[in-house]
């Protein structure tokens, strides 16, 4: 019997009684006091299974309550089936191709445990809708190099296009940790050419190479420093504190979000609502506030009001 069918077989047996003896699992497994002990302490340890001794019955037993609806091999009620088909579901939407290849063996195992336990994993795909707005598609095969140099510590040549003055420039860098935000993958990084801390748009990488070099190590402490507490995907030194008053009728959605982890906030008397916060960078800031068009007011600083002024004077220019 291998251990798998074993440890499988040790629920089947505490189900069907109250509690049973030690002798009793022994005989029913055919294994010696050793082998039963090791198993406990695995079924206990690893696979997290509730086993109690009870001194009064004289047995081993399943804590109450969980006697039932567990994963064959792995201790799953049917909620964390279901929970982790979803993860797999949001993985695959979130970033179809790169991860999905890589889940399909597990994709497969747990849609037969659920088929087990009456829950229709075909049903999944159906139940879930992730909504894309502004993706920027990459490649799969940079993302998943990418993704390997980081957690394996090696560094990597890139050239990387800003795509703010279009230029592309090769950098060698070491991989810190991955980004995603707003539907978009980045990397942060130590750019050995800057001798600083960099972010990266992994889709603005025309071409990378792995070398054999290990990476720069740089704490999470020093990475969040150089980046800074700015708005957005664009970190850096505070520059100004934005502040906006939204519409009473606006208001009702704004007051749920949150814009900066530092943001402050206070509705006024008339249902308006203000919110302060900073920012290095007003690039994605005033686009992010013109969306809201009429709905929003940009109370200051001077400089972040007159370029928001600016930026729907000439929408508005486009229309005329």
């Amino acid at each position: 019997m291998s251990e798998v069918v074993r440890l499988y077989r040790y629920k089947s047996l505490l189900s069907a009684s109250r509690a049973i003896s030690a002798q009793s699992l022994m005989t029913s497994l055919e294994v010696s006091r050793a082998t039963l002990r090791r198993d406990i302490a695995k079924l206990r340890d690893q696979l997290h299974v509730p086993i109690e001794y009870n001194r009064e019955l004289g047995g081993y037993q399943l804590a109450q309550d969980q006697s039932t609806s567990e994963l064959p091999g792995l201790w799953f009620s049917q909620q964390e089936i279901l929970a982790l088909v979803t993860i797999q579901q949001l993985l695959e939407q979130l970033e179809p191709g790169l991860l999905g290849a890589k889940l399909k063996p597990l994709q497969a195992r747990l849609a037969q445990l659920m088929t087990q336990h009456g829950l229709a994993s075909q049903d999944i795909a159906k139940r879930i809708r992730i909504v894309h707005a502004g993706k920027r598609q990459g490649a799969a095969q940079s993302f998943e190099l990418i993704a390997a140099a980081t957690v394996a510590g090696q560094r990597l040549k890139i050239w990387h296009l800003n795509r703010q003055n279009g230029i592309t420039t090769e950098r060698e860098i070491s991989p810190q940790r991955l980004v995603h935000y707003r539907d978009n993958w980045y990397l942060d990084a130590w750019c050995h050419l800057r001798d600083d801390v960099r972010s990266f748009s992994i889709d603005a990488i025309s071409r990378l190479e792995l070398l054999d070099e290990k990476a720069k190590e740089v704490t999470a402490k020093a990475i969040d420093q150089a980046l800074g507490t700015g708005y957005g995907i664009f970190k850096g030194a505070p520059q100004g504190w934005a502040k906006l008053r939204f519409t009473p009728e606006r208001a009702r959605w704004v007051a749920g979000e949150c814009w900066h982890p530092l943001q402050e906030s206070v509705f006024e008397a008339d249902g308006s609502y203000v919110l302060s916060f900073p920012y290095s960078d007003d690039r994605e800031l005033v686009g992010d506030i013109m969306r809201f068009g009429a709905d929003v007011q940009v109370l200051g600083p001077a400089a972040l009001r007159t370029r928001v002024q600016k930026g729907l004077i000439a929408a508005v220019a486009g229309y005329v």
